[in-house]
């Protein structure tokens, strides 16, 4: 077989049993835009049943096959079984495109299914593209520490699998489609080769006051931030604003906020209306995480930073200055 007698691309569902992962909806709509191009076909691929609400927004995405899986060893989620699972299912079906989400689970499986197929799996992508000369996927990312941006293709074997991180697309459904083919398939894995156990289930501890990805105003702090005692002053205008305090990878390292809050290709990607920016540079790997903000605002003592290749509206000037005048004006709006 050549590349080209692969055919159709998979989206991995995702789900506890309730509720689908965010990721595997963004991912479901992106590929509908590639199978547009190439005339493949949609196919979401989920591990037993899920609650009607649910599968109909599968559906909304324009889905042209479900494959729900059904079998023993899937009772939790485990690399083995999974791993088994997609390499099964792969060699039966030879689909072109495998995504997958860059949750915890779909980044410990993915690659290593990717390995038994010997073919090649990206992971962190922000952008794919598929080039009809080549008739490859094209998954772009920042390289080098941001300095660059890396066009990676899987240029003669298949399926090309992929993992993106939740919120790299958007989750926009072009509506259900009159015909959906749903394959049942049933593939079992014996629990005696899970070679992990579950010993105990601790839900992590959120208070919930902190889901970037979700806020409408985010102000971001970045390398400039001279320290943690400055924190009061940019909490204060994020109050202000009604909005969350966010930052760059460097911020985070120097352990003045928690990972939770970090965005960019590593951290959090956010989506809100307004950002304002102190003391970022701009590097790929951070704007990565921001692309589909509304308004940029970006504050920097240094007029040659990359942010302002991005921003809307640039600062050039002390970053505490400008917070401060920021806050004054506000109070003085109330």
């Amino acid at each position: 077989m050549t590349k080209f007698d692969y055919k159709n691309m998979w989206v991995y569902i995702e789900h506890d049993g309730t509720t689908i992962s965010t990721v595997s909806l963004e991912l479901l709509c992106e590929a509908r835009k590639l199978c547009d191009v190439t005339g493949d076909k949609l196919v979401a691929v989920a591990v037993d049943g899920l609650p009607e609400a649910e599968l109909a927004k599968i559906r909304a995405t324009g889905i042209d096959q479900m494959m729900v899986v059904h079998g023993t060893g899937y009772e939790r989620y485990n690399n083995d079984a999974y791993t088994n699972l997609f390499t099964v299912l792969c060699q039966k079906y030879n689909p072109s495109a495998v995504f997958v989400g860059g949750t915890t689970n779909g980044r410990d499986f993915a690659p290593r299914f990717a390995a038994r197929l010997n073919t090649g799996c990206t992971s962190d992508a922000i952008e794919v593209v598929y080039n009809p000369e080549s008739g490859d996927i094209e998954f772009i990312e920042p390289a080098v520490g941001g300095k660059m941006m890396a066009v990676i293709t899987v240029p003669v074997l298949r399926p090309q699998v992929g993992t993106i991180r939740p919120g790299t697309f958007k989750y926009e459904p072009v509506g259900e489609k009159a015909e959906i083919e749903v394959i049942h398939e049933t593939v079992d894995f014996d629990p005696a080769l899970i070679r992990t156990k579950l010993l105990k289930f601790i839900p992590e501890e959120d208070d919930g006051a902190v889901n970037l990805a979700a806020e409408e105003v985010v102000v971001c702090l970045g390398n400039g931030l001279s320290g943690s005692d400055k924190l009061g002053k940019y909490q204060e205008l994020a109050d202000l604003l009604g909005g969350k305090l966010g930052c760059t990878r460097p911020v985070f390292d120097r352990g003045i906020l928690p990972f939770k809050q970090m965005i960019g290709q590593s951290g959090v990607v956010v989506k809100p209306k307004l950002l304002v920016s102190f003391g970022v540079s701009g590097a790929i790997n951070h704007t990565a995480g921001m692309k589909d903000a509304g308004t940029i605002i970006a504050v920097n003592s240094d007029p040659d930073a990359a942010i302002f290749g991005v921003a809307d509206y640039g600062i050039v000037g002390d970053m505490d200055t400008v917070c401060d005048m920021m806050i004054e004006a506000l109070k003085a709006r109330q």
